[in-house]
């Protein structure tokens, strides 16, 4: 059987590192505070009110933290204990926050570099402390890794069986199956995933295509055959659309502040270029066990989910994504020095920044492919969710096994039954550390003895 465990938990980063964390979480801490970028996909619909003055900044932020406290707390920071790596979870959501939170525009870096500090200085010590445990919840939340790689594997599947039918579904499952076991048997030093979701994503992006590419077919056709009037008062209308006004002063907005994006793709880049930072679930085990071109492959495909949500809310609010599209995690992840990853950082936010527009027109122009992203973003919840769940119930069994399955289990339960207080997805690791610390409260009570490995 084939497991993907991190080859370290331990968050060793050099002062240099250290320093160029801090200054990041200020730069993106600056950034929310003049509302031009936020990490948070669910906050950015409320920026288009706090823009045009509707909204205070205390309401703002609030919404801010509702969204984004579980997520924190619940998913990023045992995610970087877990795995050794840090992720945006942990560095861009808390200086959504704190860059909505502040006053003053001076304030907003300080308090966004102070989150960096509290991270790459606290978490370190909380990590080694944690391990001095007699019962070590990190290296048990480690079980995860194995089925997040895996069962992320199918996340095209599910959205190609959820927009297609259950036969294309089908089809494509049974290709994935074919790869995974083909790369395990050829290639069994590199993540067994990367051939399936390359080929399943790439099917999906093909059936959507044609889908829409028959539709503009039939169109036409039906276009041919109408009258010329009814065509031009379709164009009057499409032209004199105030969506499309809107689109355009978000779009203006955005590159006004060019020069700032270019910084922050820049600085975002030589962060995945340190290889101490992951761009998601997966990508965070896989960079610890040194995968990097299977973590670029992981994060490059989940961009097809983004990508249509990240144009469209950035041209409806007026405030882009601190990561961009993410393209900036996999150019990172496979750049060989800091200086080149700057450069392409910078060039790549700049030239989304300035294609959005265009962007929003040519995704009008293809709604299956418009649906296809929403059916990934779907998949990938729902994948993750299941391996999330499952991967912490087998951190439970290792690190105390009924009894922590049972303490485990039963906080996931109790907080679906409390209407989730704390989101679905970072729910379960959340449980794992407290159940963690419940265990070592038990153990120094002569209540509880760890299982011996």
């Amino acid at each position: 059987m084939q497991t993907v465990l991190a080859a370290s938990t331990r968050l060793d980063l050099s002062l240099t590192q250290k320093l160029f964390v801090v200054s990041l979480c200020a730069l993106t801490a600056f950034v929310s505070h003049l509302a031009l970028a936020v990490f948070n996909d669910g906050v950015r619909p409320f920026m288009l009110d706090f823009i045009q003055g509707r909204a205070r900044r205390s309401g703002t932020t609030a919404v801010s933290f509702g969204l984004s406290a579980g997520f924190i707390f619940g998913l990023g920071a045992p995610m970087a204990l877990a795995s050794g790596v840090l992720n945006p979870w942990l560095l861009f959501l808390p200086t959504d926050i704190l860059g909505l939170l502040s006053p003053r525009k001076w304030i907003a870096p300080l308090l966004g570099g102070a989150w960096g500090a509290v991270v790459v200085f606290g978490l370190g010590a909380a990590n080694d402390l944690a391990h001095d445990l007699p019962v070590d919840f990190l290296t048990a939340l480690q079980q995860m890794s194995t089925p997040i790689l895996f069962l992320f594997t199918l996340f095209p599947v599910l959205a190609i069986a959820r927009q297609f039918g259950r036969p294309r579904g089908a089809l494509a499952a049974v290709l994935e199956l074919a790869l995974v076991v083909m790369t395990m048997k050829l290639w069994p030093k590199i993540f067994a995933g990367s051939l399936a979701m390359a080929a399943g994503v790439l099917l999906l992006i093909a059936f959507a295509v044609r889908k829409d590419l028959l539709g503009r077919k039939q169109e036409r056709a039906r276009e041919q055959r109408a009258q010329g009037p009814e065509q031009g008062q379709k164009r009057e209308g499409v032209a004199d659309d105030p969506m499309a006004s809107l689109f355009g002063d978000s779009a203006l907005r955005l590159r006004r502040h060019l020069p700032l994006f270019m910084v922050l793709g820049a600085g975002v880049c030589v962060l995945a270029q340190m290889h101490i930072f992951g761009g998601g679930e997966a990508t965070s085990f896989l960079i610890a066990k040194g995968q990097y071109s299977e973590a670029a492959q992981v994060d490059f495909y989940r961009v097809f989910g983004f990508v249509p949500l990240i144009a469209t809310t950035a041209l409806a609010s007026g405030a882009y994504g601190i990561a961009g599209f993410t393209l900036v995690y996999p150019l990172g992840y496979l750049l060989p020095h800091p200086l080149l990853a700057a450069g392409a950082g910078a060039v790549v936010l700049a030239l989304e920044v300035l294609a959005l527009s265009s962007l929003g027109r040519v995704l009008g122009a293809l709604p299956s492919v418009r649906d296809s992203s929403e059916h990934l973003r779907a998949a990938i919840t729902e994948t993750l969710g299941l391996a999330i769940l499952f991967g912490s119930l087998l951190a439970a069994h290792v690190m105390g096994g009924g009894l922590a399955i049972l303490v485990v289990g039963g906080l996931y339960l109790l907080n679906e039954a409390m209407g989730r207080p704390v989101v679905r997805m970072a729910a379960a690791p959340a449980a794992v550390v407290a159940g963690g610390v419940l265990l070592n409260l038990l153990h120094w009570l002569d209540l509880f003895t760890p299982p011996t490995s």
